[in-house]
């Protein structure tokens, strides 16, 4: 398939859905949205640099990702406080987990590879 950035915008938002979903159904695992949120920034970083090398297509989403999780790291008043609004959550999180980072790492994988499939 012919990268181009209506695909990949498909593909986020697709995750994102997805994500919403994962956290609002009661069977599925909590890891899995961790999981499916780096789905998203790679893809989101995919729209973005859309004819990036093998290396910035996992550097890039995976540096985001381990960025977002240690500043959970942080609690400034303002920092906390936008994280407890709804979008905040879900773009901020709320509390460090070493697990998060495997999670992230999980799924910029499984995101490369999806990629490199319809490559």
């Amino acid at each position: 398939m012919r990268q181009n950035r209506s695909f990949y915008f498909i593909i986020t938002l697709t995750v994102v859905l997805l994500g919403i979903l994962s956290r609002k159904i009661v069977v599925v695992p909590l890891f899995i949205g961790d999981v499916l949120y780096a789905v998203m920034v790679y893809f989101g970083f995919r729209i973005i640099f859309v004819h990036s090398n093998r290396f910035f297509k996992i550097a890039l989403p995976l540096l985001f990702c381990v960025l977002i999780e240690l500043q959970q790291l942080w609690n400034a008043e303002w920092l906390v406080s936008l994280r407890n609004t709804t979008l905040g959550h879900y773009v901020l999180g709320q509390g460090f987990l070493w697990s998060d980072l495997v999670c992230y790492a999980m799924g910029i994988v499984i995101a490369f590879f999806i990629d490199t499939a319809n490559n």
